[in-house]
């Protein structure tokens, strides 16, 4: 409470007198006897020594209408309203308990008496709006007249709205609940806290829950809880609900359901479904539809309402439908097999069945084909293996099939082809090096190492890239292996199976059966020749070359390091002899051992001569060693070998080099002093025909330049004579030019200067007649405005002196001679009525600010009066004014 003291109060603290304005109180403590009592205003309380103000002035508490305040400890009263006090004057309260207290009916404040709290200020009433409602809870025990129940502490209640609720002491406002808004297609989820009875009037246990479909707004009582708002499932011919039962119950169309049962609900049950509380929602199943091209086989089927384990149904287009709770489809939507004339499907049957389309009974493992064109639906009992389609194979084209009942494998070469059901395509396998060599071309490729044992990074290099680009083409091992045998070249096969080769001649395809094999030839390659350079599967039978470095040792010692070059071919006089083209294959290296033939016939030759001899008839020698002489002592043509009928046509020596470093450093020597000389002739000569043309170019260049100069020179005359005679036309020219422009110039300053004189003065005497004029316009407006003004102020004044003066009679006239006179007394004659009113024989008046000794004056007074035995004296204060009135009875 807030404490409302005056000026002079608030000085006055100190001061044992208290003014209690009205509606303000406070609380003394006696001293002597302990007890505190309550002083109402107003009042002007005069405390005593043994009395101690503790609280106040304070204000009242007022509590307007529709408003309450809560007291803490408040007092007793008896059945009149009134106070009870004890034998010493103490309030009795009531400890601990609270009073509410509303309005007054006269709406008067009321003070707290000492001991009493205001524990809750005052606070307007709680209005509960439509559709909400206060949660309530006992606190004590009471009756309720409101709803003329019994109460008992703990108990839980609604007050609904619309209402004010006015508190009770007993009572606990827990929460405000509003209402639940319940639309079209939802439901609130209820669950009851105890065992209640519904808005229904059903019975509901603890931890019971249920579902209001009712639509509008839903107040839940006390003990029920809102869960959640439910919305409804819509149901439409592409969608469904499988549900779960969580426990026994009857589902909303009356059907038993027990516990962890699954169904479906389809839009023919109900358009929209709100799952109850005993329901689970499993899954949101979409609908299946299959067209005329299409069908699907259910696994584990649903028939009249049980769910038939192990079985397949077969379902065909077009149709529309729901997996029941448990079904699936073993391998989706399957499109039917629509089979071309050149098309197949392979089936296996997994189930003894009748087949109705072939009129045979089929047992389990079977295996047939079905042939189109037509049109097949698989039945549950058969497994669909494969489709087939009609393989077209060209003359040169070709597949391996093998029969998974024998083994046996063939080609199939040169026709449209399709494996039947006891058919396959079977792989041929070939080795890693014939694999790389099928896509290597063996005419550009011939002399590419393939197999590299050096540490050339090159070579190693190059490897690497045939390979990629090998591995880069995947052969389709099915297929017939086919290799194209280039002209001039031959193949050697050879069948495994048969124990036969055969040989075979280009240009030529080759196709590989089954058992068959390529002959892999494994050539030297490199210079020196080394093994097992280049490997191929086609001999080229020539002419080729090959190049090989050989050391040979003269008879005087001389080391020489020959790089010869050999051009070959192989003979064969009729490729129809099957002995004469075995011998092509006899020999597996013909080039290693070719090499190695000429090196050793080479290096017997040159062992017995000398190396002036052998470097002066190098090639004679070499050509002698290895073809030989006929019987009249002439070199042989050509060298061939019996073994494979290779022959040697000629022999090229690309460099002879001597291996010791000092015999090679004399032969350089000899060889630059013999170039040099011939190098020096050269130059001599060069320089004199050199030096002979250069005196001819001299002579023609000196007549040339004096024939350049005499024409310049009549020239340069023409151009003096033209430059003469334009100087004096310039000259004159100019003279002139400059003399008319100063004169026309001067002229036209002149007529400027006077056009611009007689401009700037009519300028001037337009601004002077404008200036002039403006001046007298504004001296006529400025003296009408002045006239004007002073004649409203005129007027303005003559009617407000006319005014006060009406006024002035009006309220003379109105008031009167005789009012104005008792006005003017009324001071004086009031204060001679006051002073006879009180008796006064003898009066001093004073302002506060003169001195004035009043000592003697009181002591006369006080002589005067002690005769008097009848005579009272009183004396009147008043600190506000300063005035000191004694009366004398």
């Amino acid at each position: 409470m807030s404490k409302t003291t005056t000026a002079s109060d608030t000085k006055s603290h100190s001061s044992p007198v208290y003014r209690i304005p009205p509606y303000h109180y406070i609380h003394v403590l006696d001293q002597n006897t302990n007890v505190t009592r309550l002083e109402i205003g107003p009042k002007t309380f005069i405390k005593q020594d043994n009395e101690t103000v503790i609280l106040g002035p304070e204000k009242m508490i007022t509590v307007p209408p529709r408003h309450y305040c809560v007291v803490e400890s408040p007092v007793i009263r008896n059945e009149a309203g009134e106070v009870e006090f004890d034998e010493n004057g103490q309030a009795k309260l009531i400890h601990a308990d609270l009073d509410i207290r509303l309005a007054q009916p006269d709406q008067a404040p009321f003070p707290l008496y000492p001991g009493e709290v205001l524990r809750q200020p005052v606070t307007p009433l709680k209005v509960v709006p439509a559709n909400s409602a206060l949660r309530l809870k006992a606190v004590l025990d009471f009756d309720d007249e409101t709803a003329k129940e019994q109460r008992r502490a703990g108990d839980e209640w609604l007050f609904e709205g619309p209402a004010t609720y006015i508190p009770r002491k007993e009572v606990s406002v827990e929460e405000q609940i509003r209402a639940t808004v319940i639309g079209s297609n939802q439901a609130i989820r209820l669950c009851a806290k105890k065992e209640i009875t519904d808005r229904t009037g059903q019975h509901r246990v603890t931890g019971e829950e249920w579902l209001v479909k009712k639509t509008g707004a839903y107040l839940p009582l006390a003990y029920e809880t809102v869960v959640s708002v439910e919305n409804a499932h819509v149901l439409t011919d592409k969608k469904a609900l499988q549900l779960r039962a969580l426990k026994t119950f009857t589902d909303d169309f009356g059907k038993e359901r027990m516990n962890g049962e699954e169904w479906l609900i389809t839009y023919l049950d109900t358009e929209t479904h709100i799952l109850s509380v005993y329901e689970q929602l499993v899954a949101v199943v979409d609908v299946i539809t299959l067209n005329s091209r299409q069908y699907c086989v259910i696994i584990d089927p649903v028939e009249d309402g049980k769910q038939q384990l192990g079985k397949k149904k077969l379902i065909l287009g077009e149709k529309s439908f729901f997996l029941q709770p448990g079904e699936k489809l073993e391998n989706g939507i399957q499109d039917v097999f629509i089979l071309g004339a050149d098309e197949g499907v392979i089936l296996k049957c997994i189930e003894a069945f009748e087949d109705q389309q072939a009129n045979v009974k089929r047992n389990p493992g079977d295996r047939w084909m079905i042939r189109g064109p037509t049109e097949y639906i698989p039945p549950t009992q058969v497994e669909v293996v494969t489709r087939r389609k009609a393989l077209p194979l060209d003359e040169n084209e070709g597949i391996y099939v093998r029969d998974i009942k024998t083994g046996r494998v063939r080609a199939v070469i040169g026709e449209t082809y399709m494996l039947t059901q006891d058919e396959e395509l079977w792989q041929k396998e070939l080795p890693k090096q014939v694999e790389d060599l099928l896509t290597r071309d063996a005419l550009v490729d011939r002399n590419i190492p393939t197999r590299n044992r050096t540490t050339d990074k090159n070579q190693s290099q190059q490897e690497t890239t045939t390979n990629s680009k090998s591995n880069a083409v995947k052969r389709d091992k099915s297929k017939l292996v086919t290799y194209r045998v280039p002209h001039n070249a031959c193949v050697q096969i050879y069948d495994y199976k048969a124990k036969k080769a055969r040989i075979i001649f280009g240009p030529e395809l080759v196709m590989l059966g089954p058992d068959e094999q390529f002959t892999l030839l494994s050539l030297s390659g490199s210079v020196p020749k080394k093994p097992n350079q280049i490997q191929s599967l086609c001999l080229l039978l020539g002419p080729d070359f090959f190049t090989d470095v050989i050391v040979i040792e003269t008879a005087d010692h001389a080391r020489l390091s020959l790089q010869l070059s050999y051009n070959w071919h192989f003979q064969i006089t009729d490729i129809s002899d099957e002995k004469e083209a075995a011998k092509l294959f006899s020999v597996p290296d013909f080039i290693g051992d070719a090499a190695k033939a000429i090196a050793s016939r080479i290096r017997g030759a040159v062992a017995g001569t000398q190396f002036d001899d052998f470097h002066k008839n190098s090639a004679q020698i070499i050509r002698a060693a290895v073809f030989g002489l006929d019987a009249n002592q002439q070199i042989r043509q050509h060298f061939i070998f019996p073994q494979n009928n290779l022959v040697l046509t000629s022999i090229d020596i690309q460099s002879v080099e001597p291996v010791d470093q000092r015999t090679r450093d004399a032969l350089q020597k000899s060889v630059q002093l013999a170039i040099e000389i011939t190098t020096n002739s050269q130059e001599a000569a060069a320089k004199h025909e050199a030096s002979r043309r250069e005196q001819e170019a001299k002579g023609l260049l000196e007549r040339q330049r004096i024939r350049d100069e005499a024409e310049a020179e009549d020239v340069r005359k023409q151009l003096l004579q033209l430059q003469a005679l334009s100087a004096a036309v310039e000259s004159t020219g100019q003279a002139k030019a400059e003399a008319q422009s100063r004169a026309e110039s001067h002229r036209i300053e002149g007529e400027a200067a006077v056009e611009q004189a007689r401009l700037r003065a009519e300028a001037t005497r337009i601004e002077a007649e404008a200036e002039l004029s403006r001046l007298k316009l504004a001296r006529e407006a400025e003296i009408k405005f002045l006239r004007e003004q002073n004649e409203l102020e005129i007027n303005k004044k003559a009617e407000m002196s006319k005014i006060e003066t009406e006024k002035f009679t009006l309220q003379v006239e109105a008031i009167g001679a005789s009012t104005i006179q008792a006005i003017a007394t009324s001071g004086p004659d009031t204060q001679v009525k006051l002073l006879q009113a009180l008796g006064l024989q003898s009066m001093l008046v004073t302002d506060g600010n003169t001195p004035i000794n009043l000592m003697g004056f009181g002591q006369g007074l006080l002589g005067g009066l002690t005769g008097n035995t009848n005579k009272k004296s009183r004396t009147a204060t008043n600190t506000s004014s300063n005035y000191h009135i004694e009366e004398n009875d």
